[in-house]
């Protein structure tokens, strides 16, 4: 019985050296992620800890009392960091550094492995962080990414991302419809436009 033939095996094989890099990153993300993930954890994390009730000991009463604006839950919210992790409940610094670390993963990650040629029906915007609604919906997809990609997760978890949220949010971006319809649908002619959304008054 001959063996069989081997011929198309070559055309889809990844080079050693390309893969190699790409372990490289992905281990790269993932680490920083989980930096990431526990920062954010110390910072909505509400639970005094004992340097923090150390000093508040030793304040007098007067200083220890809360004002009219921290009793309401003013000052008293911030103290505590932001109340949502998702990127469009951050601003200031705060916002910058998400979105950094966002475009990292998806210029280094998202884009290389899941990107797909850039066509009429699936067009792609280099100034992507200018677009409100791609900028939450790939930093939804990066949260899940973090989870999922976990060792916790299981071992289905990359297949339950890809399932669950990369395939439906890449379908919502990319479609001619999506927020992306008025940019780049051929490589050769790079274009950025925002398209316009409802007007919430009406008007």
């Amino acid at each position: 019985m001959s063996e069989p033939a081997h011929d198309g095996d070559e055309s889809v094989r990844i080079p050693d050296h390309d893969l190699d890099d790409l372990v490289s990153t992905v281990t790269r993300l993932v680490t920083e992620s989980r930096k990431q993930a526990e920062t954010l954890s110390r910072l909505t994390d509400t639970q005094p800890t004992e340097e923090d009730e150390e000093p508040a000991e030793a304040t007098s009463d007067s200083a220890a009392a809360p004002t009219g604006d921290e009793a309401a839950g003013g000052q008293a919210a911030e103290d505590h960091g932001p109340s949502s992790i998702f990127i469009l409940a951050l601003d200031g610094k705060t916002y910058a550094e998400e979105l950094a670390a966002l475009t990292d993963w998806v210029h280094d990650l998202l884009l290389p492995v899941y990107g797909r040629e850039i066509a009429s029906g699936r067009p792609w915007c280099q100034q992507w962080q200018k677009h409100p609604e791609a900028v939450a919906r790939l930093h939804a997809l990066w949260l899940a990414w973090q989870q999922l990609t976990d060792v916790e997760a299981g071992l289905t978890g990359p297949s339950t991302w890809q399932r669950d949220h990369l395939d439906p949010a890449w379908m919502q971006l990319r479609t001619p419809d999506g927020p992306f319809g008025a940019c780049t649908t051929s490589p050769a002619r790079p274009n950025h436009r925002l398209l316009a959304s409802p007007d919430p008054a009406g008007a």
